[in-house]
């Protein structure tokens, strides 16, 4: 049995763009000319190239996914991701070349497409499953788990063109998170969602593409970084590069910033520098605590209604973020100290305990965290059943990229490398981070020292 989930061969899709709309009404008028006399065909011809020409939005584009892959589709606008993965879902033809499909496919396009803006939710949702394959009687099974994740109320009895950008792509996610597909396409569509739910998106995708086949088109190097074992970079229709996700986002932004990768020489002096065990004091700190360099962290609530996982030999009863005289905030300032505390009560006789916390942005990749395994491992704790735990992390919080991200809480039991989970919180504290003009990489922390001088040659 084959292993190849998808196979593209030599790609094309072109589209006819007029002169003008009266050139769209000479054109079939001409051709029929042509035909009938075929003398004057070759003066028709030239005023036929006259009226039109031809965009190719790909060309001669060729390659092949394997099952388990995720491939990340990497690219300017207008080089031609959207019109490809069209192409493999199967809502457009190619005008040359073949595509081969093994499986079914869900694909999260267009925002809201293939919904009709005039049917409620309720009846988008049983449209959309059967255009997806599933029979009235698998769609009536699945409809509550559908309505679950999707999470709008209400507004599911509503019509969808009552519906904001945000109601639509959870509704549109929650249809193809359900029809048990084998490729699952996903066109930065998430990037609408609202915190809380793009991470639920998030955790779903993760786990999907262990055993199926994801294709993801973005122009974060990031985000195909994350998610992605392979990336395919399209430049003006044409495939640039194919290879690791790493070496094709890298050479990708290169080319966007117009510069070429170029080799770093390395200081092999071996000197060190003495790091302060105390807190360092940012040089910049009165600088970056300035608009528009001030990076604010605004904290929202305990989300405890999810319920999160684990054996439930232990349940999380509260995450805050606080000040150093222990005051809970709402808003704090990257690079100033805060204390993140974690207090969860044991439902059963626990050994060894261990509680920690996870930085996550909205891919759901893990920027920071910690735990309290290290600091404990030669100190064996026992909790008691209806005993209380606290652990208090405290530390100078980085500057975050503007951007949602969210607080996973956790509390385990046994070591770093074999422990069972007793309760993880996914979502438990949200940081929304406001852009400033200091974004670089996926944090930023403070500096002790910066120092720039000209040396003799």
């Amino acid at each position: 049995m084959s292993d190849l989930a998808i196979k593209v061969e030599n790609v094309s899709k072109a589209y006819t763009i007029w002169r003008d709309p009266s050139a769209r009404l000479k054109h079939p008028f001409l051709d029929l000319a042509g035909e009938l006399f075929p003398a004057l065909r070759p003066q028709i011809d030239e005023k036929l190239k006259g009226l039109c020409s031809e965009f190719y939005a790909l060309r001669n584009v060729s390659f092949e996914v394997k099952k388990g892959e995720s491939v990340g589709i990497i690219g300017r606008n207008g080089s031609g991701k959207s019109t490809l993965l069209q192409i493999i879902a199967g809502t457009l033809q190619p005008t040359e070349g073949s595509v081969t499909v093994n499986g079914r496919v869900a694909a999260l396009l267009e925002l809201g497409s293939g919904f009709n803006p005039e049917f409620t939710g309720r009846e988008n949702v049983y449209l959309n499953c059967s255009i997806l394959g599933l029979t009235k009687e698998e769609t009536d099974d699945r409809f509550q788990s559908i309505a679950d994740f999707a999470d709008i109320g209400d507004f599911l009895e509503q019509p969808v063109k009552t519906y904001s950008s945000g109601m639509t792509m959870r509704l549109a996610f929650a249809v193809i998170a359900h029809i048990d597909a084998d490729i699952l396409i996903v066109d930065e569509a998430l990037s609408v969602g609202d915190a809380f739910f793009v991470q639920k998106c998030m955790r779903f995708i993760r786990e999907f593409q262990k055993n199926n086949v994801l294709l993801f088109v973005s122009h974060s190097a990031e985000s195909i970084n994350s998610l992605c074992n392979k990336a395919i970079w399209l430049q003006n229709g044409k495939i640039e590069q194919i290879g690791t996700p790493k070496i094709v986002s890298q050479n990708y932004t290169a080319d966007l910033f117009g510069r070429k990768q170029v080799a770093v020489p390395i200081d092999s002096s071996g000197g060190h520098t003495d790091i302060k065990k105390t807190y360092m004091h940012d040089m910049r700190r009165d600088l970056l605590n300035s608009p528009p360099l001030r990076n604010d962290l605004l904290i929202g609530n305990l989300n405890l209604t999810i319920g999160g996982t684990g054996s439930g030999e232990a349940m999380i009863q509260s995450v805050q973020i606080l000040d150093e005289q222990d005051r809970p905030l709402s808003c704090v300032v990257g690079g100033e100290a805060v204390i993140i505390e974690i207090k969860a009560q044991a439902l059963n006789n626990i050994d060894q305990p261990i509680m920690g916390f996870s930085l996550k942005n909205y891919l759901g990749s893990v920027v920071f965290g910690d735990n309290t395994y290290l600091s404990h491992m030669d100190h064996i704790i026992h909790v008691e059943t209806g005993e209380r735990l606290m652990a208090r992390f405290q530390f100078l919080i980085p500057r975050l990229p503007g951007g949602d991200y969210m607080i996973e809480a956790t509390v385990a039991k046994g070591t770093q490398e074999s422990f069972v989970m007793l309760h993880k919180i996914p979502d438990a504290l949200p940081v929304k981070s406001s852009p400033t003009l200091l974004s670089h990489g996926q944090l930023g922390i403070p500096a002790q020292s910066i120092s720039l001088e000209i040396q003799s040659r």
